[in-house]
């Protein structure tokens, strides 16, 4: 701005030079002088006017560029502001993705171990029976099941189901090492050859179960549960594939045995626990039909013991309604004596 008003102030004092020079030679021509100096001096207060407006339309523009510069200011102080906030966030953010990765690096070397540690076909067998008692204790009552189940002909099952005078039995030993083999191979071949040994090992199973858990004798009933304990397997299990010789679903419910899933199995428990609560309310009612009979007996002994007591009692009326006619009578006989007149009088000596 002080550049422009230089410019300026140059530009006007050449001007008013240029001015000079020629009222010099107009006063040395001596034609219309002063006519000449009135319209210069004119023009002079009209640029000097100008410059004026100039000059305040600049201080405008400068109050205006500051006014904007200090708002530019306040707005870029506020965005460093948020911007220092949500670094600070997103470090705090890193940190704890930092912390929850670790916690993963560390949980899966947890289960990396316990995938070793379940190599053990006796630790797997057990995890399958935490998991049916876990499921077991959830949905039934306590006296409606037994784990660990011995039949009078020494045969021992996992889980057994009483309800309603019969029982069912329940198997958590699924065959998981021929499975896990098949899903670790790699070619179409191997995968064909272990799914095949998979199957094997699930027939010999099914076989057992079928022997041992369905004990007419003992009052089960004709068909028993086999427990696998989850759902990917399951679905393994009973899927049909194009190389297989027969349906294994359907192998096992030849033998009587059906293949359950938690899921399955949880709703498989709903539905017992149902009938047990029926069951539970008709033994409810069958007491309460009891109860009522005995209430009526009760009732029918009061009934008899009060009509004969109102035999009594309406008895004892007549009698006391006759003996009340004779007492009303004889006082009417006692108050006629009292009221003769022709009674002789005593005479006292």
């Amino acid at each position: 701005m002080q550049e422009l008003l230089a410019v300026l102030l140059t530009v006007l004092i050449l001007l008013m030079a240029a001015i000079l020079i020629v009222m010099l030679r107009q006063m040395k021509s001596g034609v219309g002088l002063r006519e000449e100096m009135v319209r210069q001096s004119t023009s002079v207060g009209s640029l000097q006017q100008q410059l004026e407006s100039i000059r305040g339309s600049q201080e405008k523009t400068g109050q205006s560029l500051e006014q904007n510069l200090r708002f530019g200011q306040e707005h870029m102080g506020q965005y460093l502001k948020t911007t220092q906030e949500t670094l600070a966030k997103l470090n705090d953010q890193l940190g704890q993705l930092r912390a929850g990765s670790e916690q993963i690096l560390r949980l899966g070397q947890d289960v990396r171990g316990l995938q070793d540690i379940l190599k053990s076909p006796k630790l797997r067998g057990q995890l399958g029976e935490y998991s049916l008692e876990r499921l077991l204790g959830e949905v039934l009552p306590s006296d409606s099941f037994s784990l660990q189940h011995t039949f009078s002909n020494g045969k021992r099952i996992d889980a057994l189901i009483r309800m309603a005078g019969y029982s069912v039995g329940i198997d958590a030993k699924f065959p998981l090492p021929a499975f896990e083999e098949t899903i670790k191979a790699t070619t179409d071949e191997d995968r064909s050859r272990l799914r095949r040994k998979f199957y094997g090992d699930c027939v010999k199973h099914i076989d057992k179960i079928a022997a041992d858990y369905i004990q007419p004798a003992e009052k089960t009933l004709d068909f028993a549960l086999m427990y696998i304990p989850a759902e990917n397997v399951y679905y393994e299990t009973i899927i049909r594939y194009d190389d297989d010789k027969t349906d294994l679903r359907e192998y096992a419910l030849q033998k009587k045995v059906i293949p359950v899933s938690p899921n399955l199995l949880y709703a498989y428990l709903m539905t017992v626990a149902m009938g047990l609560h029926g069951l539970q309310i008709e033994q409810q009612a069958d007491q309460i039909r009891k109860n009522l009979q005995s209430v009526w007996v009760g009732f029918q002994a009061f009934f008899d013991e009060w009509s004969t007591l109102g035999g009594h009692l309406q008895k004892a009326m007549g009698k006391f309604n006759e003996a009340n006619g004779r007492l009303v009578k004889f006082q009417q006989q006692l108050e006629q004596i009292r009221t003769r007149q022709d009674l002789p009088e005593s005479n006292p000596q």
